[in-house]
């Protein structure tokens, strides 16, 4: 090495090998690399809101990449997905050492608890807008009753003023998207305080609701 205060990243890929992304980070990279960056900037902001939680439930974690930047905040984080395929990702691409387990696991059918305990905290990402409006509640109920009285969830998804702005393959998925005042009234009826931030790319802000592109709800006390 020219600079010796760069060996240690060769001594890392000695002992450990080199990192593989599972396959939506990968596709992301390869096809529209800012959209990592957006992933994982807003599991940042739930990383940073949980910060110090002994348990924590990830409610679609999908391919389980942007789960790296929680686990290391929190006590312990169980992720959860209703494709299996997604979450043999997850599992391939984890290492034992880190502090997080994965089961597949539909939240629409019924709460997620383990050993029978109720989670700290909840979050959701780029969840809520796939489900039905009709399927909502059931989401809602069951991830309420999933986390304890005092817990906290939050729930991020892309507004509604968003979609004219979505590629086609997004437009397929995304069935139940809300401008943030509709998002914060829908929550309201499961939590007693529910606090709305929007993000626009990567900067998080508490801006016009009408031009965010994406839109949180953290959510405490449940009803």
């Amino acid at each position: 090495m020219s600079e010796p205060q760069y060996q240690s990243l060769w001594d890392l890929i000695g002992d450990q090998g080199r990192f593989s992304m599972p396959c939506r980070a990968t596709t992301m990279w390869a096809t529209d690399p800012k959209l990592l960056l957006f992933t994982l900037s807003r599991h940042k902001f739930v990383a940073k809101m949980l910060q110090g939680y002994h348990s924590v439930l990830e409610v679609g974690c999908g391919d389980g990449f942007a789960s790296r930047l929680i686990q290391p905040c929190v006590g312990h984080l169980s992720s959860i997905d209703f494709d299996p395929s997604f979450i043999d990702e997850a599992k391939l691409h984890s290492k034992a050492d880190w502090n997080v387990d994965y089961h597949v696991h539909n939240i629409l059918e019924a709460p997620f608890l383990k050993a029978s305990n109720l989670f700290d905290a909840a979050f959701s990402l780029d969840v809520f807008e796939h489900i039905p409006s009709s399927l909502s509640d059931k989401y809602a109920t069951n991830v309420k009753s999933s986390i304890s009285r005092d817990g906290v969830f939050i729930c991020g998804c892309p507004s509604l003023e968003s979609q004219v702005y979505a590629s086609e393959e997004s437009k397929q998925g995304h069935v139940n998207c809300m401008n943030g005042v509709d998002l914060r009234h829908y929550f309201m009826r499961y939590f007693k305080h529910v606090f709305l931030f929007s993000m626009n790319d990567e900067v998080l802000h508490t801006g016009f609701c009408p031009m965010a592109h994406y839109n949180f709800v953290i959510c405490t006390s449940s009803l």
